[in-house]
Formats: C-alpha cells, sequence, structure tokens
C-alpha cells in the first residue's frame, strides 16, 4: 500500500463525552445510556386484490427512550437539587432543555444530541458495601419530549 485511505471513518470511543443542560457543562459522568426512540407498532390482517392474507404492520405512536447518566457521587448538591424542584411540584421550573456530545481523542465535538424539556424523573443515591473498593455512584434517569442528532 502506498497511502492511508482517506475516505475511511474509524468509529469514535465512547469514553469522551460531555452533558450540558441550559448550555452549562455538568460534572464528569461515566455513563449516559437511553438516546433512543421506539415507535409502538399496529398490525392489522387485510387481503390483497388476490384474496390472499396480508399482515401490515404500521408505526403508531413513537415513545422517546429516558436517558440516564451516571456519575462518581462528590459533595455537589445540583442533581439533588434538580430533583427536588420536581418533588415539590414545580416542574415548570424544574424543565431543561440539554446536549450531550460524543468528542473525539482530540476533544474535537464528533457527534451532538440535543433534548428538550427534560427533567428528572428519578435519582438514586449509591449503594454501600464496605467490601468493596468501587466508586460510590449516583444514578440519574432524565425524561424528555424529544431528541435530536445535530451533529
Amino acid at each position: 500500500m502506498t497511502g492511508a485511505n482517506t475516505n475511511r471513518k474509524d468509529p469514535l470511543v465512547a469514553a469522551y463525552f460531555s452533558v450540558e443542560f441550559d448550555g452549562k457543562v455538568v460534572g464528569a459522568f461515566r455513563e449516559c445510556t437511553g438516546l433512543g426512540s421506539e415507535s409502538q407498532v399496529v398490525e392489522y390482517r387485510a387481503t390483497d386484490k388476490n384474496g390472499k392474507a396480508v399482515l401490515i404492520r404500521e408505526p403508531a405512536n413513537m415513545k422517546y427512550n429516558d436517558i440516564v447518566l451516571k456519575r462518581g457521587i462528590t459533595n455537589d448538591m445540583d442533581m439533588w437539587q434538580w430533583r427536588k424542584e420536581v418533588e415539590e411540584g414545580q416542574i415548570d421550573k424544574a424543565r431543561r432543555s440539554g446536549t450531550i456530545t460524543l468528542h473525539n481523542q482530540k476533544g474535537d465535538p464528533i457527534a451532538r444530541w440535543t433534548f428538550r424539556n427534560a427533567w428528572p424523573s428519578k435519582l438514586n443515591g449509591p449503594t454501600y458495601d464496605a467490601k468493596s473498593n468501587e466508586v460510590a455512584v449516583e444514578e440519574l434517569t432524565i425524561t424528555h419530549e424529544g431528541y435530536e442528532r445535530v451533529q
């Protein structure tokens, strides 16, 4: 071979990502899951022009998956204060838009998803185990009204 393939696109490493809410970077998360959506499926049977039975499957209601973020617990109370807004019935105050960005190894943003009207529907504190050497992890589940890959 005489040179590198310039059309090659290597897959990105999942470890380099950042999370923002209302334009502010939030903590150092170790895991982010749930970017996705699904459509319910409606099935019905019909007959074609020859009288043969056919099964028709159509998309119905769409549902966005919840986003789950995990991070090592620190003395920062931001996620707990945000969840408290929901617990106190201040849902309009709690709603935030956000961005999840995947970076390459140089730190350049390569892929980006935005989501809107997000609020914390669940917050779990760490599990404690005196025999463990693991970092204590807190987990935030975010419910939102839609996302879009913008980059």
